[in-house]
């Protein structure tokens, strides 16, 4: 489960999940939903392989969401799967999406970074909860 959240000039996203990794999936869904206004527009038909480590899940949440800006921001690319494989910090990961094409995505929100602003991330007895600041 994911929200998204108005923060002064920013956007915030709110994610709560049963495990890390999908948290981590739900974090990546709701930025993907910021990006594009019918994420559901979007065919996973291009597969990418990411590798990530972090020593808290805190640094690990924004390295993950960056890594979504940077190829949409560099590759024009949109993800709408993910697979997410978490152990002791480290993740393997699989996305799947295709490239921006303006006949059939309408994008939404520019964001410029994943920011530290307010971040938080916890586990909880329910499993894992986190927010995140977007810097539009």
């Amino acid at each position: 489960m994911f929200e998204v959240f108005e923060h002064t000039a920013d956007l915030g996203i709110h994610v709560e999940a049963e495990s890390l990794s999908e948290l981590l999936i739900e974090a990546a869904r709701a930025l993907t939903s910021v990006l594009a206004a019918n994420p559901e527009a979007i065919e996973p038909v291009t597969e990418v392989a990411v590798s990530l480590d972090a020593a808290k899940p805190e640094d690990l949440l924004i390295d993950w969401l960056s890594e979504w800006l940077y190829r949409f921001s560099a590759e024009h690319m949109l993800f709408t799967r993910f697979e997410v494989v978490e152990h002791d910090g480290r993740i393997a990961a699989r996305a799947w999406g295709e490239a921006v094409d303006p006949a059939r995505h309408q994008l939404d929100t520019e964001v410029k970074a994943v920011t530290y602003h307010r971040l938080r991330v916890e586990q909880t007895e329910a499993g894992w909860t986190a927010e995140v600041i977007l810097d539009l």
